[in-house]
């Protein structure tokens, strides 16, 4: 409860544009977690029932500017922050989903020593299923948006070549590393940026995109860049395996809400709903969103908002 320091009691920036729905967080303060400082956000009050919400891989805390704000008006006090390496947290020498947890636990201890529901997208969402299974006594319930694994599409290998591989894996994540550790993320004007990103993400619109830009980038005297550290890479966040998470799954034993936007796109995950229904543990609801794609969140606040209330409740 003492390892974090009230910055400012509003988040929102000098520079931040507007788009309908979107709120800046109400708090805005610094976790310390293994030396690492990492930003850390509210939306609601202080007297609301906690819960921790965790982005997803190359996104932000304020990606959720307009889910968060509707789980604050709910009555809950939404809790966030950027993963090391993102937005206005540190970046790290290496990346691992281990530290990534640890980070977890250390903003939620900055809040309060009890047990909490967990709500995370993407790569939130995988790293919400292994806190689950691994501090059981800090989660009450887990929402998952559209960040459950689904098998591989190669065929099974040997343990000796599976070691083989992962090994060189880890190699090839060192030397990016190094080429990568003192490079700077191309910059560009805001209108670039959101164009660049909309190439990943085209189900966003281009208001939304514009409107992120301006959270969760940084200016520059030659531009803007995404405050992301270069030397990460998608898939880069640590050694992992899909089936490691599915065989977690059975065991998790709080309240689960599994939610899947069925479309596909490039930062999804692929995982359709007959992927993960034998793996979910007894009681666990999967809600598959038809017509949406991976940052159904966002597509869809109010519905996917109103599927977490209910839940919660």
């Amino acid at each position: 409860m003492g390892r974090y320091s009230l910055a400012v009691t509003n988040a929102s920036s000098p520079s931040a544009g507007s788009y309908a729905g979107a709120r800046a967080p109400d708090r805005f303060w610094k976790v310390s977690s293994s030396g690492l400082s990492l930003a850390a956000y509210q939306w609601g009050q202080d007297d609301g029932r906690p819960v921790l919400l965790s982005h997803g891989g190359f996104d932000f805390a304020r990606t959720m500017d307009t889910f968060a704000p509707l789980l604050a008006d709910g009555g809950w006090r939404v809790i966030g922050w950027d993963h090391r390496g993102h937005g206005d947290s540190e970046h790290a020498a290496l990346y691992n989903w281990d530290a990534d947890i640890r980070d977890g636990v250390a903003v939620l201890d900055s809040i309060t020593d009890q047990a909490v529901p967990i709500v995370g997208h993407s790569k939130g969402g995988a790293l919400a299923l292994t806190l689950a299974t691994i501090r059981p006594d800090r989660v009450t319930a887990l929402v998952n948006l559209d960040g459950l694994p689904s098998h591989r599409t190669v065929p099974d290998i040997s343990d000796r070549e599976r070691k083989r591989l992962m090994a060189s894996e880890l190699t090839a994540r060192l030397d990016f590393r190094r080429r990568a550790h003192l490079s700077l993320r191309r910059p560009g004007t805001p209108q670039e940026l959101a164009l660049r990103r909309q190439k990943m993400n085209p189900r966003l619109s281009l208001e939304w995109l514009q409107y992120l830009v301006t959270v969760g980038a940084r200016e520059s005297e030659d531009g803007w860049r995404w405050k992301l550290d270069p030397s990460m890479r998608f898939g880069g966040f640590g050694p992992i395996r899909p089936e490691w998470s599915l065989a977690r799954m059975p065991g998790i034993g709080v309240p689960m809400l599994a939610v899947l936007g069925v479309e596909q796109e490039a930062m999804g995950w692929g995982t359709l709903p007959e992927d993960v229904e034998p793996w979910l543990p007894p009681g666990a609801q999967l809600v598959p969103l038809q017509g949406v794609g991976h940052f159904a969140h966002i597509e869809q606040p109010d519905v996917v908002a109103n599927l977490v209330l209910e839940f919660l409740s």
